[in-house]
C-alpha cells in the first residue's frame, strides 16, 4: 500500500518593511515547519497574493505604502485570508480597531518569535489547519436557517433574490458558534471562549461589535425577524431552527 503524502506545510506571508525583523522571523518560522514568503511593503504583498494562496498573513500595521488596518480590511473583503497584525502600539483602541476590521489576532512589538508561532498555530487550528498530521477531513459543511444558506468553506451567506454576503473570518467563526448552539443563550464570556484562542486578547466590546455587524448582515428589510437577539444581562441568542446541508 502506498504511503499517504505528508500534509503540505501551512503557508505564511510575512509583510514588514524592517528587514532585520522580516528575514530573521521568516527563518525562525521555517524552522517551525511553515512555508514562508516575505514582502517589504503592501505592493509586494499584493503581488504575491496574485499568484499564491496563503493560510495566514502576518502584517505590520505601519508600512511605507499602506495602512495595515485598512490592508487587513481589504484582505478579508477580497480573499477572507486570516491576518495577524504586528504593531508597536499597544493601546486598547488599536486592538479593538484591528479586531473590528477582521484581524484574527494582534501581536505587539517587541515580541518573542515563539509567541507568534503559538498565535499562528491558534489561527490555523480555528481554520481547521495544523502544522502536524491531521485527521481526515469530513468535507465542507454548510447550514440552512430562516431562509439563509451559510457555507463554512467560503464564509458566504446566501439567500434567494439577494446578493451573496461575504463574512470576515471573525464573523464567520461567530456565526458558526451560533449555528451550532441555536436557541441557546450564550454569555459574552462563552462566546469569547468559543471564538478565540485562550492567548488572544478579545474583549466584551469586540464581541458586541462583531454581533452588531453580523446582525446587520442578517437583516433583509423591516419584515425580517431579528435572528440575533440580545438578552440583557445574559448575552446573545440565535432564534432560529438550524439544519446542516450540503455546501
Amino acid at each position: 500500500m502506498p504511503f499517504a503524502p505528508a500534509p503540505a506545510a501551512p503557508r505564511v506571508l510575512v509583510v514588514d518593511d524592517h528587514r532585520k525583523i522580516r528575514e530573521p522571523l521568516a527563518t525562525y518560522l521555517r524552522r517551525h515547519t511553515f512555508d514562508v514568503r516575505t514582502a517589504e511593503d503592501a505592493a509586494g504583498m499584493w503581488q504575491l497574493l496574485k499568484t499564491q494562496a496563503f493560510d495566514v498573513v502576518v502584517l505590520d500595521v505601519l508600512l511605507p505604502d499602506g495602512d495595515g488596518f485598512e490592508l487587513c480590511n481589504q484582505l478579508h473583503r477580497r480573499s477572507n485570508t486570516p491576518v495577524i497584525l504586528l504593531t508597536a502600539r499597544d493601546t486598547a483602541a488599536d486592538r479593538v480597531r484591528g479586531l473590528d476590521l477582521g484581524a484574527d489576532d494582534y501581536v505587539t512589538k517587541p515580541f518573542e518569535p515563539r509567541e507568534l508561532v503559538a498565535r499562528i498555530n491558534s489561527v490555523l487550528r480555528r481554520q481547521g489547519r495544523a502544522t502536524g498530521p491531521t485527521a481526515p477531513s469530513t468535507g465542507a459543511r454548510a447550514y440552512q436557517f430562516c431562509g439563509w444558506h451559510f457555507s463554512v468553506t467560503s464564509a458566504t451567506l446566501r439567500r434567494d433574490a439577494h446578493p451573496d454576503i461575504q463574512l470576515s473570518t471573525a464573523e464567520s467563526r461567530l456565526l458558526q458558534v451560533f449555528l451550532t448552539h441555536p436557541n441557546t443563550l450564550l454569555p459574552r464570556e462563552r462566546l469569547i471562549d468559543l471564538t478565540a484562542a485562550a492567548d488572544s486578547d478579545v474583549s466584551d466590546r469586540a464581541i458586541d461589535r462583531q454581533v452588531s455587524r453580523l446582525r446587520r448582515k442578517l437583516a433583509q428589510g423591516d419584515e425580517a425577524p431579528e435572528l440575533l437577539r440580545t438578552i440583557w444581562g445574559g448575552g446573545y441568542l440565535l432564534a432560529a431552527e438550524v439544519s446542516e446541508c450540503t455546501p
